[in-house]
């Protein structure tokens, strides 16, 4: 059944105590926008306050009761499309900003050197300005709001990627969507950290996740190793294209994704990238010279 979401700027109950507002900033990469979701009731947890749109602040508090405040902010990961409105809400409610880290925090030290090489491009939509007022490790538990809520630290997206889980329920960010799969950007992003990621949410036996974009994930076992499965096949794709023809990361995509919109091979590039890092450092492919966005790569 299609997804049909709600206007921009509208508050959405989907369960007792959680609320959605779909933010304004619809593009390929965001669906139909960003999910800022409200959580309790009361005291109010915002999970991904979104891009720093007056309207969408607005929307926010709007949807508060007169009994409501926020006590709370928690960021998903550092992305122009979910943190930029962190800090002025927090001014405006004096809610401490929750998070795993910066940006870069987290960032592993194979894709730290690629990144100290350069060459490799990414910095797609990074919130470099993006600073939480408490830091959350893997695992941490807080409560907030009279509600525990677990941090889970999922790098793979950025490094810097959380999943909050609160009973039944993990709001999964950018890490597990219904709609699409989560674009790898290196060396932002890490092809061999999302993997290990999903491994790990695959023992939350979470009822729900409500993702930071598009429609709630209804099964999130079936929808987990549904990803893992995918990104193993396109991972098989690869091979046997490399044993067929060496070639670059854009080559490789435009032969790969023969059913997408030419705009977006861009982001499928960067997709193809990430699994050619991973499968290099699993002796499966080499890169000819330099590594690069741009290098040639050949089966190995």
């Amino acid at each position: 059944m299609a997804y049909t979401p709600p206007p921009a700027g509208d508050c959405v109950s989907l369960e007792q105590d959680v609320r959605c507002i779909l933010a304004p900033n619809p593009s390929p990469m965001t669906f139909h926008g960003t999910n800022t979701y409200l959580l309790g009731r009361g005291g109010i947890c915002v999970i991904d306050p979104g891009p720093d749109l007056s309207t969408h602040r607005d929307a926010i508090l709007r949807a508060l009761g007169p009994s409501e405040q926020i006590v709370a902010i928690l960021c998903t990961h550092a992305h122009l499309d979910h943190t930029p409105l962190a800090a002025r809400l927090s001014t405006d409610t004096g809610a401490p900003v929750y998070a795993y880290g910066t940006a870069l925090a987290g960032e592993s030290q194979a894709m730290s050197q690629l990144r100290q090489t350069g060459g490799l491009g990414g910095g797609e939509g990074i919130d470099h300005a993006f600073t939480p007022d408490e830091t959350l490790s893997d695992g941490q538990e807080i409560t907030l709001g009279g509600m525990t809520i677990q941090a889970i630290w999922t790098p793979g997206h950025l490094s810097n990627h959380l999943c909050f889980a609160q009973g039944d329920r993990v709001f999964s960010g950018d890490h597990v969507m219904d709609w699409a799969t989560s674009m790898i950007s290196p060396p932002d992003g890490d092809l061999t950290a999302f993997m290990s990621s999903l491994d790990k949410l695959k023992g939350t036996s979470a009822r729900v996740f409500y993702p930071g974009h598009g429609a709630p994930v209804a099964d999130p076992a079936a929808r987990v190793s549904e990803l893992y499965a995918h990104r193993k096949t396109r991972e098989a794709q690869i091979i046997a294209a490399l044993a067929t023809q060496s070639g670059t990361a854009e080559d490789l995509a435009k032969r790969i994704y023969t059913d997408i919109a030419p705009a977006l091979i861009p982001a499928a590039t960067r997709n193809v990238l990430a699994h050619l890092i991973a499968l290099c450092d699993q002796a499966k492919a080499r890169h000819i010279g330099h590594l690069t966005e741009t290098a040639e790569f050949e089966a190995k």
